[in-house]
């Protein structure tokens, strides 16, 4: 059933923030304008391929471009394929690494298909802005950048603290907003989604929708999501994510490790739960009905829920209780035979515990790979072609070693 334009706004502004009651206020009577025009919206949220996996915290805006896509407007899923060479510096207090056209390529490869995890594949428009940034001449940039003074990038928090401390901020950082409003522009974008610590870009592709004669865009934000260690955003770089390929066992795992103030942030932008649901666990919780184990293996289950269904999370659940509660090792685990002599990094990699060397050594210096219960603190830790031995990497993660 077609839903009316008050039902529509109520749920589409839900969990939006911006820190300023007015600019929600604003940005709400404009989108509630949109609406009323009776045709489908123009609706995009862009995601950088940093890395090749999509995480919880990607999925937070994912959610609510499905939201516009149940009401029948038109939504694109924006891969930044070219502002990615950039990064966005708007959660950095340093300048990203500069990665190349192919790294981004190979790492936008499989986004689409796991967004589709969250959105409907068949209503959905894929795009890729280095269709029309790699065109753009230098006039055209120098068009842009005429747009907005120095002074006002400056005034972003990120960038004015690093400017005080006597850091670098680099000129090739500013280019990224005038990138992003652009994709605006290009999209005729009605909607852009964004995390609340991107409203300076969001806002930019107004400006430049404005300068090009097109009515500006309602900006949407949503509230970051703190990752497994309760503290940071969510990020790859970091190794605190929960990703949406993972299997059930892995996410299931990585959801338990959670500290239990980092629930409520979870309870409201991950889960499917309606507002009614979320305050009862939040309260059982302050009042003591329910143990914060019970609500985060409630959490746990519905976030492997999501992405595998209830057999999978069925399954995630048993592992855990299996291996974690009860302390046995999993059963079935994979055997990895050994021919010659491997350096343990290379080992991890080739038999797919861990996606990089840099991963591994992370791990082995935060004390988290282990040979037969040895925790293993020598990065160069070499395997021999008799070994016979369980390697464990992470919580979660067991391979039989084979010579």
């Amino acid at each position: 059933m077609k839903k009316s334009v008050d039902e529509q706004l109520a749920i589409l502004m839900r969990g939006v923030d911006y820190g300023d009651e007015l600019l929600k206020e604003r940005m709400g009577e404009e989108l509630r304008d949109r609406l009323a025009s009776g045709r489908p919206l123009k609706v995009y949220c862009g995601y950088d391929p940093t890395a090749p996996d999509i995480h919880l915290g990607h999925t937070v805006t994912m959610r609510k471009l499905r939201q516009f896509q149940d009401f029948g407007h038109e939504v694109t899923f924006l891969i930044g394929n070219f502002t990615g060479l950039v990064g966005d510096p708007s959660d950095k207090d340093s300048a990203r690494p500069q990665q190349t056209l192919d790294q981004v390529a190979e790492f936008a490869r499989t986004y689409a298909d796991q967004a589709f995890k969250i959105l409907d594949k068949d209503r959905t428009q894929v795009r890729y802005n280095a269709d029309w940034l790699q065109k753009l001449t230098f006039e055209e940039v120098i068009k842009l950048a005429a747009n907005f003074t120095v002074q006002q990038f400056l005034s972003r928090d990120n960038f004015r603290k690093r400017w005080d401390d006597g850091d670098p901020v680099w000129m090739h950082e500013f280019f990224y907003s005038l990138m992003q409003g652009y994709d605006a522009v290009v999209l005729e974008a009605d909607v852009q989604l964004g995390a609340t610590e991107q409203l300076f870009n969001l806002m930019a592709g107004r400006k430049l929708q404005e300068s090009f004669g097109q009515k500006p865009q309602v900006c949407l934000t949503v509230p970051i999501l703190v990752g497994t260690d309760g503290h940071m955003r969510m990020s790859k770089s970091t190794g605190n994510y929960i990703g949406v390929d993972e299997p059930p066992e892995e996410q299931y795992g990585k959801a338990m490790s959670l500290p239990d103030e980092a629930m409520p942030n979870y309870f409201d932008l991950v889960t499917r739960w309606s507002l009614d649901e979320i305050a009862k666990v939040k309260s059982d919780l302050e009042k003591g009905a329910i143990h914060p184990m019970e609500a985060k293996h409630k959490l746990a289950w519905e976030i492997v829920d999501i992405f595998h269904g209830k057999g999978g999370a069925d399954q995630g659940e048993a592992h855990f209780r299996r291996v974690h509660q009860k302390g046995d090792l999993p059963k079935d685990i994979p055997t990895f035979q050994i021919d010659e002599p491997v350096g343990l990094l290379d080992l991890m990699v080739n038999a797919g515990l861990t996606p990089s060397k840099s991963e591994g050594r992370r791990l082995i210096q935060q004390g988290g790979v282990q040979i037969d219960g040895r925790r293993i603190e020598d990065q160069k830790e070499v395997v021999s072609p008799d070994a016979e031995a369980i390697l464990q990497v992470g919580k979660r993660k067991f391979l039989h070693l084979n010579g």
